[in-house]
């Protein structure tokens, strides 16, 4: 099988290729947690702790015990790389791909991506992304590799926890880390166009055009909607001890309206510099955010996508799960995401923003895709 292959494979240099290979497609994923598939344990959120925890835990194997295998493989550990069964690579609907290889781990920034030639490093005892890509491109016709990168490097996590620790303060958290983003938005720039270079670069090297596989770039969905679109006051108790979302309204419409946006308008300029297909992800979970309203927490009746959210609350107590899977799309979100990707690879190549389809009733299977503005 290729995966075994791949982890035999990890970390080697093979000779350089003259020609793509001919065995089976393959769909390759790279990247962060957004990709890998972190969060996808879960079928929405609950307050309830024990037993099957209202059907939303998919690591629930009866009684009191649960098996993140379940849903992560042997990638399922604390602080692993989460790569779930229903990641956006995994699910996405591609027509003419054998095999699909997720390659993305939880917390990778770009220097575990690029090449160990590149400058890149290992990480969570994983061989840099780029070095196992080449082997999977010298066994494999790799036809499309979906990239999601940047947002560490950015420090997105380290932004999200001080929000919620300022919250509980009530203090604002945008102010001071408005001009940190400003400041390094730039250098991650740069750093992503790294990647994507040494990717084209290590294709081409194993033998691939440009033009033989689809190299999409994609952007980051918002997690909690803007501070109007929450379901309760910013400073109900409950926005932290229950529902999750403990962020005051107006650091929401910062990090909603501003900082997803500039981190989405940073790769697309990535993609069109370098001219490959470009994601963007920014609405397309809009309306299932944590805490959104219209949403609600999943009760005895048990998970329904379309009333439900589609991202992991923020679990500050660890009682259910990881803390890790904390902001992430759940099942639905990755459905949804996987969607996307698979409306992109139908499509022509190019820059598309993918959002619900107004006729999908909340189906996260239904999205649809235009021309990125």
């Amino acid at each position: 099988m290729l995966t075994s292959l791949l982890l035999s494979l990890a970390g080697l240099t093979a000779p350089e290729a003259s020609a793509a290979p001919s065995g089976p497609t393959v769909a390759v994923a790279m990247g962060d947690s957004f990709i890998s598939g972190e969060g996808g344990r879960w079928l929405g959120n609950t307050d309830r702790y024990a037993g099957g925890r209202n059907g939303t835990d998919r690591a629930w194997t009866g009684g009191s015990t649960y098996d993140p295998a379940k849903v992560y493989g042997a990638s399922g550990a604390v602080g692993g790389c989460h790569r779930s069964d229903v990641s956006e690579i995994a699910a996405a609907p591609l027509p003419g791909i054998d095999q699909r290889v997720n390659l993305a781990c939880s917390g990778a920034e770009t220097v575990n991506v690029l090449s160990t030639a590149a400058g890149g490093q290992p990480h969570l005892g994983e061989a840099p992304q780029t070095d196992r890509l080449a082997a999977v491109a010298r066994t494999a016709r790799v036809k499309v590799i979906a990239l999601s990168i940047g947002g560490n490097d950015l420090g997105f996590g380290a932004i999200i926890g001080d929000c919620a620790y300022d919250w509980y303060f009530r203090r604002l958290c945008w102010k001071k880390q408005a001009p940190v983003v400003e400041q390094k938005l730039p250098g991650v720039r740069a750093k992503v166009t790294a990647v994507v270079d040494d990717i084209r670069a290590t294709m081409r090297a194993a033998g691939y055009a440009d033009g033989d596989y689809r190299l999409v770039l994609q952007s980051y969905p918002s997690p909690i909607p803007g501070g109007e679109s929450f379901r309760l006051n910013q400073n109900d108790s409950d926005r932290m001890f229950k529902d999750g979302c403990p962020f005051n309204d107006r650091d929401a419409d910062w990090a909603a309206y501003t900082l997803v946006p500039r981190i989405g308008d940073m790769v697309e300029a990535v993609a069109g510099a370098r001219g490959t297909d470009y994601l963007d992800l920014r609405d397309a979970l809009a309306g299932h955010e944590v805490c959104a309203l219209g949403t609600e927490q999943v009760g005895q009746t048990g998970p329904d996508a379309r009333r439900h959210e589609w991202f992991r609350f923020l679990d500050h107590v660890n009682t259910q799960g990881t803390l890790e899977e904390s902001m992430h799309p759940n099942a639905h979100g990755q459905r949804a995401m996987a969607a996307c990707l698979g409306l992109v690879g139908a499509a022509a190549p190019g820059r598309y923003a993918c959002t619900q389809d107004w006729f999908g009733d909340g189906d996260p299977s239904r999205m649809r895709i235009r021309p990125a503005v």
